[in-house]
């Protein structure tokens, strides 16, 4: 009797971290930067290195695992993809190869019982809330990277923070917006990130994005800066639509007023009252748009 997960462990896994390592180093990554990216022992890649550890061909020539190593070896080099969001990514293509593919024909010849039952199991939804959730930091922490790249963005920061957000595609809660912890502040004219993104830590930005979602935008990150009548101009005049909602009473209710009047808007903005800064909010498809919107700004 064998599984198909032994297959998994003796054959799939060798293979795909000796490709994987492989990529890292041709990255730049040093053997004990490899070890600690994948977990394992120095010996273990000086093995895969040398080429003492055995591929398996088939799993060599399949174009899924070739692009799941591309993709998260450039994820892990440049520092936009945890092990956990890694480890997601290869179990996903391991459930796509067990249910009727290439595990699933290896397991039929190394059991050929099998053969009899033509039923596919889904062990795993490749659509699952966690990898939802790890891509949603993933690229929320590229959108980042962009902002604390960018010369000038720490003099578009508000008195109050700002904050880059993106959310889950079904996303209807705080929880399910994923921001900065403390919001990015201004320190001495460089724009500082606090801490690793997580969700369900911010209120007003996250607040603002979901309002333009429930009120029928499709739009899925926003991120605050401080309102100037010359920032919004050059947003105008770079071909983005504004609109501008209440400062006072509901958010919720605001937005969704500037929205039914202007319905294509993705710069949303309050010129502010008595203890209401003033504010305006780039929306777009994910995080790495809006910052690149606000960095044409600088």
């Amino acid at each position: 009797m064998r599984f198909v997960e032994e297959i998994v462990v003796d054959e799939f896994l060798p293979t795909f971290r000796s490709m994987l390592a492989e990529d890292l180093r041709d990255r730049g990554f040093t053997q004990s930067e490899v070890a600690e990216a994948l977990g394992i022992s120095q010996s273990a890649v000086s093995k895969y290195a040398h080429g003492d550890v055995t591929r398996r061909q088939e799993f060599v020539d399949d174009g899924r695992v070739q692009e799941l190593v591309a993709r998260v070896g450039e994820g892990l080099a440049a520092g936009t993809m945890r092990p956990v969001q890694a480890l997601v990514e290869a179990e996903v293509v391991i459930r796509q190869l067990e249910r009727g593919d290439l595990l699933a024909a290896m397991h039929r010849e190394q059991m050929p019982e099998l053969a009899e039952y033509g039923a596919e199991f889904a062990i795993h939804d490749p659509d699952s809330d966690l990898r939802s959730a790890e891509r949603v930091l993933s690229s929320l922490r590229r959108g980042l990277r962009v902002l604390e790249n960018t010369s000038g963005f720490a003099g578009l920061i508000p008195n109050v923070g700002s904050n880059l957000v993106a959310c889950t595609p079904d996303a209807t809660t705080i929880d399910d917006v994923a921001g900065v912890p403390g919001r990015i502040v201004d320190v001495k004219g460089r724009a500082t990130i606090p801490a690793e993104p997580e969700f369900g830590v911010s209120e007003y930005v996250a607040s603002v994005l979901l309002a333009a979602r429930e009120a029928g935008s499709e739009v899925n990150a926003a991120a605050n800066i401080r309102y100037d009548p010359a920032l919004v101009a050059a947003l105008e005049e770079q071909g983005y639509v504004t609109a501008e909602f209440e400062s006072e009473g509901d958010v919720a209710t605001g937005v969704a007023a500037a929205l039914d009047e202007t319905p294509d808007a993705t710069v949303l903005y309050q010129t502010g009252e008595v203890g209401i800064e003033p504010i305006c909010y780039v929306l777009g498809d994910d995080p790495v748009a809006v910052a690149e919107t606000i960095r044409e700004l600088t």
